[in-house]
């Protein structure tokens, strides 16, 4: 499970064998959530409310990024790190 981002205590990262739609996972101690990258939709999963916000202020600035690391994950490439929110 690569790796993208952290920040505030949040792990952001994609896994190599996914499925569509194209989507990252976040993690904030026990809980997490798969956010699809083109609409920002909450997949699976839960955070409490302020958490979400970040992840989701992070993703709106980072959608190209993630869309272009998603392809890298497709073919098993190394992925790149996206700065973290601040």
């Amino acid at each position: 499970m690569p790796e993208i981002s952290r920040f505030f205590g949040i792990i952001i990262s994609m896994y190599f064998d996914e499925h569509n739609p194209p989507h990252f996972h976040a993690r904030y101690g026990k809980d997490y959530v798969a956010v699809e990258i083109k609409s920002l939709r909450i997949i699976e999963g839960r955070l409490p409310p302020r958490v979400l916000g970040l992840i989701m202020e992070w993703a709106f600035q980072h959608q190209k990024e993630l869309l272009n690391n998603w392809e890298l994950v497709r073919k098993e490439k190394p992925l790149s790190k996206i700065k973290p929110l601040i």
